[in-house]
């Protein structure tokens, strides 16, 4: 098992748990679309390492959902931003 890749999911739960405060305390919504990305990443990377039996067709739907919510995510954040 390689520890930069537990650490690295490890960093990526962190990422969730703030993300949800984001959206819970700064009452900001696109902390549920980082939330759900990197909660994805959690569980895709989690699937490779420890050999899920999960359909690459299912891995690959969540991959692109994930990528969907970051987009969604970020242009929030960029409208936030300039609307300030």
């Amino acid at each position: 098992m390689n520890i930069l890749q537990l650490v690295s999911i490890f960093i990526e739960f962190a990422i969730v748990i703030i993300s949800l405060m984001i959206t819970l305390k700064k009452k900001k919504l696109y902390g549920y679309g980082i939330a759900l990305t990197f909660m994805i990443y959690v569980f895709y990377d989690l699937a490779r390492l420890f050999s899920f039996a999960v359909n690459d067709l299912v891995l690959s739907v969540l991959f692109f959902i994930a990528t969907i919510s970051m987009l969604v995510s970020v242009w929030k954040i960029y409208k936030d931003i300039t609307v300030k």
